[in-house]
């Protein structure tokens, strides 16, 4: 069979590719269209992504944490401290003391993240570790008077970068943002399987969905 006779079935099933039309077109020409239309579909694909900032909540609560986080570390490295470190000496001053267990859920943690944490301030002189009379598998932890001077000195810090975050936030959009980011953590929270992450109430008993109540209505 001829080359000829060969051609019109290249053709048909270049055009079932998608890349090749029929014409009597050369083997070249063929090749080059097809490139041509793989390069501009390639193109139309990179014009359809989005930046991921431009309208990701994820991304940008991602980079507002970042920065705050960077903000107190800055801030702690005075103390002798590291960011993250801080939490834990705030939940234990709150409380007064803790299992790890209680630790690690209060910080959405793993068990061995805190204990590690309970290791490094125990050894800056700031936690003190003791047993459970009657029970020497549970362990409790509670700061001591170097922890507890640290935690006067870590919230007057935290107040402050508080302050930096929230410049220009009235009360209502602190609230309704504290309860919307709660939320969003919970979410996360149930969607891994974690435990024991409900929203927590705020501590001032307002509500925020009923604050937002007036300026709803006005949109109805």
């Amino acid at each position: 069979m001829s080359s000829s006779q060969n051609e019109p079935a290249l053709l048909s099933a270049g055009d079932e590719r998608g890349g090749v039309v029929s014409g009597g077109l050369g083997g070249d020409s063929q090749i080059k269209l097809k490139r041509g239309r793989d390069g501009a579909g390639m193109k139309s694909k990179a014009k359809r992504l989005r930046p991921p900032g431009s309208k990701s909540v994820g991304w940008a609560l991602v980079q507002a944490a970042r920065l705050h986080r960077a903000r107190i570390g800055d801030r702690l490295g005075a103390l002798g401290l590291f960011a993250g470190q801080e939490q834990v000496v705030q939940a234990l001053a709150a409380a007064g003391t803790m299992t790890m267990g209680d630790l690690a859920a209060t910080l959405r943690v793993r068990p061995p993240t805190a204990s590690k944490t309970i290791t490094r301030l125990s050894a800056l002189g700031m936690v003190e570790r003791h047993t459970e009379a009657g029970d020497g598998r549970l362990v409790r932890v509670r700061l001591t008077e170097t922890g507890l001077a640290k935690a006067e000195a870590i919230e007057r810090i935290w107040d402050d970068v508080e302050a930096e975050l929230l410049e220009g936030f009235d009360n209502r959009e602190r609230r309704r943002l504290r309860k919307l980011l709660r939320r969003s953590a919970a979410n996360l929270a149930e969607a891994a399987g974690i435990e024991g992450h409900e929203p927590e109430p705020d501590l001032d008993g307002r509500d925020d969905d009923a604050d937002d109540a007036p300026a709803l209505e006005q949109t109805l």
